[in-house]
């Protein structure tokens, strides 16, 4: 039997689908392009070895392929025609057998990145419709299970993969099996299925890895779908080991974290359309989704994990919605750029952290997040001190201790109602208001040093200096600064506690201790600092996290659309609350100037006072 008669007779068993496949002709066009390079990169250096007059011309005709697929792709893949070209001039000449694997691996890559595509499925495979697609599609070819002991096997040329294969497994991924489903094996009698939807393929490309592994009577380790699809089974022993391959094959994973990023990344390909289609309002609609219900509910567990690719996520995302505002043509790249790093965050999920780096990460936020509320309640601890003013410490005392306690209620009640915007809303407000409490504290100790300044020397106590307004500003004070950093806190640790809840309790206790050294040396070192000092450090301070907080109260509203974005050419910094955009950098440096702007006209006012009282 010929082999375009074995393509028709294996076809046959395709007609009867009804589900179209899904995704547009570009995105397919991209898949197409990325499998026949895996199939290069697997297949050629062994041609080269073989030696083998069909086999190399076999992996001409892929060259020729990937060539003609990049430039049906147009400008978009313009850039990586001449990679190809280079690929294709070895393969031509029976050349460099590992150089073109290796090239071909690293074109994949940023192909994927430069299209915006996926890698795994947008939902779990049902492995039991896997089965049934296999028997009727594939079982004719490949056999029930998986051996390719057929009559018809015998007659194709190349024969049929045989799935029992170890050799043929450990090199596949999931991935690969689905990319061949899409697009069929050029000159072999391996066929496309169109008639196959993209779920339907994964389901099958999932199933057909299960068919040498045994039952799986355990819990399998840890690992997202994204790591799944795109690993081979000889990679997967690698890292988990034997035992668990089969476990890891059948029983596959399905955690809140993935389906919030799926939820993303298809809110994220709706942006898309809605922009292509002109609708400017309902692509930054989707964007706003996207972000607010599918990453910031996981935000705290993928930043324990990579602060710097959470970073690019909302960089990406606030580039995106600009696009979508202006209904920029450049909406399209912005998307695919979140689609590919909202893949990366995948690769990550599921994987579990032991006791002792679950430990130190907690530690490490704790330090991060108390440190600025350390500061501010030990400053005001220090100058109560300082000036004999203790019967007002248990004021600032209540004010730390309540802010800790309603955080704490506060996420336990409310974690599920606080989620998405509603958290982000009450992190901007609650910022802003400290700002407020902040600038009120900075003045307060600015009159307290000018009081010393004119009198000499404090009273033994300050009775009248704290009426009744002040003893609330205190309170309000300690309040705001750690109800912020409580609640933040706390929502990310509960990320990092579905890893290692002991070690989240021992970082956190380590945190505590931590912080109570910080609080005491600072409130110690109040004693020795001569008064005037101290207040002016205590004023800058209080004046540097008020402009901080600023930045990070108003990037909260604009993340929720609250606020419009205008990006300037500035730096970065989290923790410092600098983000360049014009809405929150122009306020803070107004915020940041007026101090130095009141201190010189104060010293101009006090010189002219001088010279008047010299000229009389």
């Amino acid at each position: 039997m010929n082999r375009a008669a074995l393509s028709v007779l294996c076809l046959l068993f395709v007609l009867p689908l009804s589900a179209r496949a899904e995704g547009n002709s570009g995105e397919r066009t991209w898949h197409r392009l990325i499998g026949i390079l895996q199939y290069l990169e697997a297949d050629y250096p062994n041609a080269i070895e073989s030696q083998s007059e069909f086999e190399l011309a076999e992996q001409k005709s892929f060259a020729a392929e990937a060539l003609d697929a990049a430039k049906d792709l147009g400008p978009a893949a313009e850039a990586f025609v001449p990679r190809v070209k280079a690929i294709q001039e070895r393969v031509n000449h029976a050349q460099d057998a590992q150089g073109v694997s290796k090239d071909c691996g690293a074109l994949v890559e940023d192909l994927v990145l430069a299209g915006g595509l996926a890698r795994s499925p947008r939902r779990v495979p049902d492995l039991k419709r896997g089965e049934a697609l296999y028997k009727t599609n594939c079982a004719a070819c490949h056999g029930g299970d998986g051996h390719s002991d057929v009559t018809i096997a015998a007659n194709m040329e190349p024969a049929p993969a045989k799935f029992q294969d170890a050799d043929v497994m450990g090199g596949l991924t999931p991935y690969k099996a689905f990319n061949t489903t899409s697009f069929g094996v050029p000159g072999t009698a391996m066929p496309a299925y169109p008639t196959l939807s993209e779920e339907e393929r994964w389901s099958l490309a999932f199933f057909v890895f299960t068919l040498r592994q045994p039952p799986c009577d355990s819990t399998p380790p840890k690992a997202s779908l994204e790591k799944l699809a795109n690993t081979t089974d000889d990679d997967l022993v690698k890292e988990f080991g034997q035992e668990n391959l089969s476990c890891l094959r059948r029983k596959l994973p399905d955690a809140d974290e993935e389906r919030s990023l799926l939820a993303a990344r298809e809110g994220i390909e709706e942006a898309m359309r809605q922009g292509a289609a002109g609708n400017a309002a309902g692509a930054k609609a989707a964007l706003l989704d996207a972000y607010l219900n599918g990453v910031e509910p996981v935000e705290p567990k993928l930043r324990s994990r990579d602060p710097d690719l959470v970073l690019k996520m909302e960089k990406a995302f606030l580039q995106a919605r600009l696009a979508a505002e202006s209904g920029s043509p450049h909406l399209q790249d912005d998307g695919r750029e979140l689609v590919s790093l909202l893949d990366q965050a995948r690769r990550g999920t599921g994987s579990s952290a032991d006791l002792v780096s679950t430990m130190w990460l907690t530690l490490l936020i704790m330090l991060r997040e108390g440190f600025e509320a350390t500061i501010i309640v030990a400053a005001l601890l220090a100058a109560l001190k300082k000036m004999k003013a203790t019967e007002h410490v248990r004021v600032v005392n209540a004010g730390w201790m309540s802010a800790l306690v309603v955080g704490a209620i506060s996420y336990v009640m409310f974690r599920h109602l606080l989620a998405g915007a509603q958290r982000e809303w009450m992190e901007g407000l609650a910022a802003l208001l400290a700002v407020g409490m902040l600038l009120y504290a900075a003045l307060w100790l600015n009159a307290r040093s000018n009081m010393s300044q004119f009198m000499g020397e404090l009273r033994q106590k300050m009775q009248g200096a704290l009426g009744r307004g002040s003893l609330a500003g205190l309170f309000f004070i300690s309040f705001t600064a750690v109800l912020r950093e409580s609640f933040e806190t706390a929502i990310f640790l509960q990320g990092l506690a579905l890893d290692s809840p002991a070690g989240v309790a021992w970082g956190a206790l380590l945190g505590v201790l931590a912080i109570v050294v910080l609080v005491l040396f600072v409130n110690r070192m109040g004693y020795r600092l001569p008064m005037k000092t101290l207040f002016n450090a205590s004023t800058v301070v209080l004046v540097v996290t008020a402009v901080m907080l600023l930045g990070k109260g108003l990037h909260s509203l604009q993340e929720v659309g609250a606020l419009p974005l205008a990006p300037m050419r500035f730096f970065t910094s989290d923790l410092l609350g600098i983000y360049p955009d014009a809405i929150s950098l122009v306020p803070q440096a107004l915020l940041a100037a007026a101090p130095l702007v009141w201190l010189m006209l104060r010293r101009r006012s006090r010189a002219q006072r001088v010279s008047e009282a010299s000229a009389s």
